[in-house]
């Protein structure tokens, strides 16, 4: 300031003696002083928008910034003299004439910082600054107006494009004026400005989103058809909301008033508490709601969003006046948590208490068996955050679980994979049950085969595989192969007991025919009796095809080849030669399709479609 405004008059001084430093006297600094509000005044009166019609139709911070910045340096300098005066000389002219040119300033300045918030609203939309704050940190240039260059030169150097260029003068110069007006005490009178345009902004935003303030008793009121639309359009709202207009804010605010951190913290607060609230008040209340099991998909999406925001929302909301906020999103995860472990006990409940008591045609995947496992597959594909959930939720159990049931996982270290290997368990204790209706022992080992396969197809299919393990996949592979086998043994037995147990052991003709006699007969009650059963997978089809064709394929062959021409021979067309070993194997190729003449085809698509086991939620349908 000195040197701007007061050069030393030249004075002779002994070549010998040092140059005087001594302060300037009282009536220098009072002198200087003066001058600084003559000087704030000549600008100040002429931005003046009571005393000039330029000043009233003419922006101060136009395309050149030079005498804006002249006048933010002048209220800096006209801030100086008061307190100088104010120190000095507490009923001085000076004072009262320099307050009132401040009062006149700073109503200049809340104007511009009105009108330049309104003027540049789309340019300040929360998608623009949410963009660019994820590329920029601070603004671009020196923070002290006198040393800052042109905006032009400003960002010369730097690919931003017209818009981006509006938008950072325009924060530059919010930036600015916030500084000036909080410096001489106006702070109040500045942020109100900001925190309403901007509130409105933030409030109109999630209006447009559909989040509006609701009660519990509205929610609580409402179809599950209307609710589940609400939370559709909830999960995508609170992605926009928080990673576009919270973090828009919070970039802008930090820009704009990054003098103050008390400040910065109660600008956006005020701005997104109220909207905060409501948006993350609406979870609590829709789980709230009367649900079933089928609907727990849509609560599991409610604790996935909020669980994957978190971090952006324990860094954006990391103030104490917004620690309402977070204390509300931890509430709200512990009742979503708890929701859908009460859905879980009421989905467990539902498999046990299933007493239906029809067979399905041909030993077939009993519609309970697709409903439980579509349920549990799709429970899988949250493995990200139901690990978490169950953690604390001990599962009582009147007996350990089988260790095949963890696969290769520690059921310790996974809470999840010690939930689904129950509620598997759980399904296969009940189909058992349901084996028991076939009164016909391989048919049920049909069906034992046909569920289980199911189940360990839709395991090794889905992220049930990561969370049972291979082992535990290879395991119940082997269980489905030993329920085909016993259903070869069985369903078979008569078949194979009708030939003699060696082959190729020397028998009488008669008692070849004999066999011969007795294995037509069994072969084709067999055949008559299976036509309608099924094998719904086709691998495993294939595989006991091919099992009971070798094994039967090589004991018939082998007798057929020895005894076929000496019985012709002996009795022509009373040898009871009737199958080739070709035949056997075409006649075995048409089993276990179940489209036998006493029963028709059983597709998964219809088993489904007409069973009550049908469900369907959130983002997956089952």
């Amino acid at each position: 300031m000195r040197n701007h405004f007061f050069k030393s008059p030249a004075r002779s001084t002994p070549s010998h003696s040092p140059p005087s430093h001594s302060p300037p006297s009282h009536a220098l600094c009072e002198s200087l002083m003066e001058e600084n509000i003559d000087v704030a005044e000549t600008l100040i009166t002429k931005w003046d928008c009571t005393a000039s019609s330029y000043a009233d139709i003419t922006p101060l911070f136009q395309d050149d910034r030079y005498e804006a910045n002249q006048y933010l340096k002048a209220v800096k300098d006209l801030q100086t003299a008061m307190q100088y005066f104010g120190s000095e000389h507490m009923s001085s002219h000076h004072l009262v004439r320099a307050q009132n040119l401040m009062q006149t300033a700073m109503k200049r300045l809340q104007r511009e910082f009105h009108r330049i918030l309104a003027e540049n609203r789309a340019h300040l939309d929360p998608e623009s600054i949410s963009n660019r704050s994820s590329r920029d940190s601070v603004l671009t240039g020196n923070s002290d107006l006198e040393d800052e260059p042109e905006d032009d030169l400003r960002f010369a150097n730097e690919n931003v494009t017209e818009e981006e260029r509006i938008s950072r003068s325009a924060i530059a110069d919010l930036k600015s004026i916030a500084e000036g007006m909080i410096s001489a005490g106006y702070g109040k009178e500045c942020v109100k400005i900001y925190t309403v345009s901007r509130k409105s902004i933030v409030e109109e935003g999630l209006y447009n989103l559909g989040v509006a303030k609701t009660s519990y008793h509205h929610v609580h009121r409402m179809e599950w058809e209307v609710l589940e639309v609400k939370i559709k359009n909830w999960l995508n709202a609170v992605k926009i909301a928080v990673k576009t207009f919270f973090e828009a804010e919070k970039f802008l605010s930090d820009q704009v008033f990054s003098c103050s951190a008390s400040i910065r913290e109660s600008v956006f607060s005020e701005i997104t508490k109220e909207s905060a609230l409501t948006l993350f008040g609406f979870p609590e209340m829709a789980v709230k709601s009367k649900k079933t099991p089928e609907k727990i998909f849509l609560i599991l999406d409610l604790y996935e969003a909020i669980f994957d925001l978190w971090p952006e929302i324990e860094s954006m909301f990391i103030y104490e006046s917004t620690a309402s906020i977070r204390s509300l999103i931890d509430h709200s995860l512990t009742k979503i948590a708890e929701s859908i472990r009460s859905m879980l006990i009421d989905f467990e409940s539902h498999i046990q208490k299933d007493s239906s008591k029809t067979p399905v045609p041909g030993g077939g995947v009993h519609p309970l068996t697709r409903y439980v496992m579509n349920y549990i597959a799709f429970l899988s594909d949250y493995s990200g955050i139901l690990p978490g959930i169950v953690a604390d939720w001990p599962l009582t159990l009147h007996s350990p679980l089988p260790e095949s049931f963890f696969g290769g996982n520690d059921p310790e270290e996974n809470p999840l994979t010690i939930r689904m290997a129950w509620l598997i368990l759980v399904l296969l204790s009940k189909l058992d049950s349901k084996a028991e209706v076939y009164h016909d022992a391989p048919l049920s080992y049909i069906f034992l085969a046909n569920n289980l396969e199911y189940i360990v197809v839709k395991v090794r299919t889905s992220n049930l595989r990561f969370v049972l393990g291979d082992e535990w996949i290879e395991s119940n592979e082997t269980k489905v192969k030993q329920y085909a086998s016993s259903y070869q043994r069985m369903g078979w037995s008569r078949v194979f007991l009708s030939l003699p147990e060696n082959p190729t052991a020397d028998i009488s003709p008669e008692r070849a025919r004999k066999h011969f006699h007795d294995f037509n007969i069994a072969f084709e009650e067999a055949y008559r009796h299976q036509a309608s059963w099924i094998v719904t997978d086709s691998r495993l089809r294939e595989h006991i095809k091919i099992s009971l064709g070798k094994k039967l394929g090589t004991l018939y062959g082998e007798f057929y080849m020895k005894y076929r021409s000496r019985l012709e021979n002996l009795y022509g067309s009373d040898s009871e030669v009737r199958f080739a070993p070709d035949d056997l194997g075409n006649y075995l190729s048409d089993l276990l399709h179940g489209d036998g003449n006493s029963g028709g085809s059983v597709s998964s698509s219809s088993s489904l479609s007409s069973s009550p086991y049908h469900f369907h939620g959130g983002r997956r349908s089952g």
